[in-house]
């Protein structure tokens, strides 16, 4: 049985409409969602950036399914906040929120106007960052001064420690998956090639890695294969270089001139392109035998209902598709920041 939930695309689809959607998935049969957090999208043609922590809410309460979010604590947000906006959640929905940190992209931490760090460096402030907030959900007042700087702070409105929100890692290297295993409550990555996925996954569990293992799938699915792959060229054709190359570029318009490089067999691979569902759901099902807890499938065409109710006709039915059992992350400060940052990736790219 696997996890089979709905990766909700802010970047390319105006929340009120995502809204509607992500409730057509549930009632087709997604049994979980998840969003990253982002403030500006991949390319002008993708188009939108709604706040993924507004948005959280309103899909939370309007439905029954449990929500992750990719987020990057460090920069663009204080610890601080981090922690006290995953605590809300948390304590008015139990169990049925999850967050998964990063080292972020480019594109959305220079808005703060402040020097983007190199991939070494910020692995180091996550160390910090992951400390900072395990300690304040855990319900402590924590001062720290390091890459990060907080004062006093501490959160007051949050779940008991036996709901405690899990706090995953995102990784797309082994070796990044290999530092994440020493202290995250599960993982998540993208779909690749399948010795790629094995490398990964073994590296978080060689490391000690616990909880789920969640697979991030991009999909374009059409009535016809031509169909379907100019879906993905058009909306996700930004998005197939390799992950050092993307975390460096700053605006849409920089995406687009590197995208224009990208011919149309050349997304195919990155996103799971087909018109055939029977052959997507054995495709998916390949993926999730290689050890993979929850699927993510998010459809990059800007159109998702067509494709909702086609998977929940023809896709679901054949993955034996289950509930996520609840999540409880750890509680309190674990491992310290400076053990973290000791053991962080040194040149990882992602």
């Amino acid at each position: 049985m696997t996890v089979v939930g709905f990766h909700a695309s802010h970047e390319q689809i105006p929340p009120s409409r995502l809204l509607r959607d992500v409730v057509r998935a549930e009632e087709v049969g997604f049994s979980a969602a998840m969003c990253s957090d982002h403030i500006t999208p991949w390319s002008t043609t993708q188009g939108q950036s709604g706040f993924a922590w507004s948005w959280l809410g309103a899909a939370l309460a309007s439905t029954r399914l449990t929500f992750g979010v990719v987020h990057a604590p460090g920069q663009r947000y204080h610890p601080a906040i981090s922690a006290q906006m995953v605590a809300t959640l948390a304590e008015m929905f139990p169990q049925r929120f999850w967050a998964a940190l990063g080292t972020g992209q480019l594109m959305n931490e220079h808005v703060t106007g402040t020097d983007w760090p190199h991939k070494e460096e910020r692995d180091a402030r996550l160390a910090e960052t992951v400390d900072v907030v395990r300690r304040l959900l855990a319900g402590e007042e924590v001062t720290h001064r390091g890459r990060v700087v907080v004062d006093r702070a501490r959160v007051w409105s949050r779940p008991p420690a036996e709901a405690a929100p899990a706090l995953l890692a995102a990784a797309i290297t082994p070796r990044t998956a290999a530092w994440a295993g020493t202290w995250a409550d599960g993982l998540i990555t993208v779909n690749s090639s399948d010795d790629v996925l094995r490398e990964v996954l073994g590296a978080y569990r060689d490391a000690g890695g616990r909880g789920p293992a969640c697979l991030q799938v991009h999909v374009a699915w059409a009535p016809t294969r031509d169909e379907a792959l100019a879906v993905a060229h058009d909306q996700w054709r930004t998005n197939v270089f390799a992950s050092h190359v993307l975390s460096e570029l700053a605006v849409p318009e920089q995406f687009d001139d590197v995208g224009r490089q990208v011919q149309p067999p050349g997304v195919d691979g990155p996103v799971v392109v087909e018109h055939d569902l029977g052959r997507l759901a054995e495709r998916l099902a390949e993926m999730a035998g290689l050890g993979f807890d929850r699927l993510y499938l998010h459809h990059v065409g800007q159109d998702q209902e067509a494709w909702l109710d086609a998977a929940g006709q023809h896709v679901l039915p054949q993955l034996d598709v289950t509930a996520p059992e609840p999540l409880v992350g750890t509680t309190g400060a674990g491992t310290t920041a400076e053990a973290l940052a000791a053991r962080a990736p040194q040149g990882a790219s992602a």
